[in-house]
């Protein structure tokens, strides 16, 4: 055989069909034989006795607010925090940038600060919002991953909820166009009125927080989206699902043949409404934290394989907006920043439960790439895709502290939790982007990934 660039040996390799112990052999960043024993020659070899090797994770749901609000977290530390927990391609989302990328023009100057900045590959969604339904071809025709809509009230001027024609009007096109919905998932009505009630009551605390949000208004949202979509034929993703009955919705609409999928996210599984009451704003996200009790079923539904991928959402911001010592809760902004946990947080819970390391990286990374169109060269570790992995031993623990959690902003729900295993290196197309604790600078390059033409069309 030909010399290699890269062999990592001994690893426990997370194939799609199981765990195999096995050799990885890597040439121009591309995964070109998998096989025990390799005794290629290579530039490089990485021994991984002892340590799994997982597809790169793909998380697809980040919120990088590049351009016009890189100080609140920009390409560059969002990359760095992204490899340095496992993933090796994010979707950054429509929204918090300035301008917002709801058209081609928006799309284009965000390209090129991800291509310039960016240490992993990413994707890019694009945004539907009233009035720009003209625009969501030409972004779909350069190669936004999908298009994502709120059915809530957003707080951002820049980037406004979608009303119901908006939404009709917006499902058809991108139904045509071959592309997915991605949703934002609670009633506006409903959180808008409860809010309005408490803060006629002057109650602005933890309790009343997840009130205002309660599992009846995703419920709602979810509802009325799947009827939009039966109605117009647009395939829908759902983000940070946080209850049973809104998975129940979901199900039901599956099994009578519409094309829907559906994330949550590990700050769901690993926190509830406890962790609000006591930790306050840095615990606030929308959806809320929920009851424990609610937490244990979305547990059982991950194990269950009922929720087809996992991502982190990491909506990141200023220490300002995060202020502990806030009086009124609603005024905080409603974000976990975490994108860096995201994989470790599955392996803990893979671990807890006696759940395959396969699933994991189902959810991971092979469910993302097959929905978004990215099967071809991501996802698997599998002769001919991209070199992508995530290096993780689960004989050290690792404890987050604001040294080695790389995001922009140190403020975060994950802060002094200890996760039973720990990402000790993250390979980008065959290139060591993340070894030791440390970003291997010289090494990075990560590039604007798009996904198959109507690859969400099933």
């Amino acid at each position: 055989m030909e010399h290699l660039d890269f062999i990592i040996k001994n690893g426990n390799v997370v194939l799609p069909q199981g765990v195999e112990e096995t050799d990885i052999g890597v040439k121009d960043g591309k995964i070109v034989v998998i096989q025990k024993d390799l005794t290629t020659k290579a530039d490089r070899i990485w021994d991984a006795k002892n340590q799994y090797i997982f597809p790169g994770m793909i998380d697809v749901h980040v919120h990088f607010s590049e351009p016009g609000r890189e100080y609140w977290e920009g390409f560059h530390t969002g990359s760095m925090m992204m490899a340095a927990g496992g993933c090796t391609t994010y979707f950054d989302m429509p929204l918090n940038g300035i301008p917002s990328t709801v058209n081609v023009e928006a799309l284009d100057q965000k390209v090129e600060i991800g291509n310039q900045k960016s240490f992993v590959d990413f994707g890019l969604w694009g945004g539907l919002v009233p009035g720009n339904e003209s625009d969501l071809e030409a972004m779909a025709e350069s190669g936004v991953i999908g298009f994502k809509a709120f059915l809530s009230t957003t707080g951002n001027k820049e980037f406004e909820s979608a009303d119901d024609i908006t939404l009709l009007n917006g499902m058809k096109i991108i139904a045509e166009l071959g592309k997915v919905l991605a949703l934002h998932s609670e009633s506006a009505p409903l959180t808008n009125w409860l809010k309005a009630e408490k803060e006629k009551a002057g109650a602005f605390g933890a309790d009343d927080y997840l009130e205002t949000r309660p599992i009846i208004a995703e419920v709602e949202a979810v509802e009325r989206a799947l009827c939009y979509a039966e109605l117009t034929g647009c395939p829908l993703h759902f983000v940070h699902i946080s209850s049973a009955l809104a998975i129940e919705k979901i199900e039901e609409a599956k099994r009578r043949g519409m094309d829907v999928t559906v994330e949550t996210c590990p700050h769901y599984l690993l926190y509830n409404h406890d962790h609000l009451k006591e930790l306050g704003s840095v615990a606030k996200c929308a959806p809320p934290l929920r009851e424990k009790a609610e937490q244990q079923k979305l547990i059982s539904l991950v194990i269950d394989q009922k929720f087809d991928m996992i991502s982190s959402d990491h909506s990141p911001c200023t220490y300002d907006l995060k202020d502990p010592n806030v009086y009124n809760l609603f005024e905080a902004w409603g974000g976990i920043s975490g994108g860096q946990f995201s994989l470790l947080s599955m392996i803990e819970l893979a671990l807890q439960h006696n759940v395959p390391f396969e699933t994991i990286a189902q959810l991971t990374s092979s469910a993302p790439a097959e929905r978004f169109g990215l099967s071809d060269r991501k996802g698997k570790i599998v002769e001919g895709a991209d070199a992508d992995f995530a290096i993780v031993t689960i004989e050290e623990t690792f404890t987050v502290s604001k040294e080695n959690f790389l995001a922009k902003h140190k403020e975060s729900l994950y802060i002094g939790h200890t996760f039973p295993c720990k990402v000790v290196g993250t390979i980008n197309r065959g290139k060591v982007v993340y070894q030791d604790g440390k970003i291997l600078a010289e090494q990075a390059g990560g590039k604007w990934v798009k996904p198959n033409k109507y690859a969400a069309v099933k």
